[in-house]
């Protein structure tokens, strides 16, 4: 794993952005992405300090992929607030409800979808595979509707 930038840089960099952003006059979010948890680093008080910071810099949203308990998002909500949280999810049994109820305003799903279709793909592959038979494309997306989607 790479470690992250030095706080000061990181910081730097997010002011850079924004400063960029602003001359442009483009509409464009500027995120404040905190990987502490990624690379092994997820002390929850480090990352909220970087996020707080990156908020003060300029960003428009704070991110940290990995928090995931309701203790860890409501700390950094409140630490970050009135700037929007975005929360990774990839985990089960959580919903947008309970996410909105924790005061996150964006919600991003990562690789899940795709990892839900190749459970599918394995599923399937694994049936042809032990038992010879196709019983589980029965559970596929119609081909009507996916030309239907596909059709300019």
């Amino acid at each position: 794993a790479r470690p992250l930038y030095e706080r000061r840089l990181a910081v730097e960099r997010i002011r850079a952005a924004r400063g960029a952003i602003d001359a442009s006059g483009a509409d464009v979010v500027l995120v404040g992405r905190c990987e502490s948890f990624f690379v092994g680093a997820g002390d929850l008080n480090e990352v909220i300090d970087r996020l707080a910071a990156y908020a003060d810099a300029g960003a428009d949203c704070l991110y940290a992929p990995g928090i995931r308990t309701r203790e860890q998002i409501t700390a950094v909500v409140k630490a970050v607030e009135p700037k929007p949280v975005n929360v990774l999810i990839g985990w089960p049994g959580s919903s947008v409800q309970e996410m909105a109820d924790l005061g996150v305003r964006r919600i991003s799903i990562g690789g899940a979808l795709a990892r839900v279709a190749w459970g599918g793909v394995m599923r399937a592959a694994r049936e042809i595979a032990e038992h010879g038979t196709f019983n589980s494309f029965a559970e596929g997306f119609p081909a009507a509707e996916l030309n239907r989607i596909f059709t300019p």
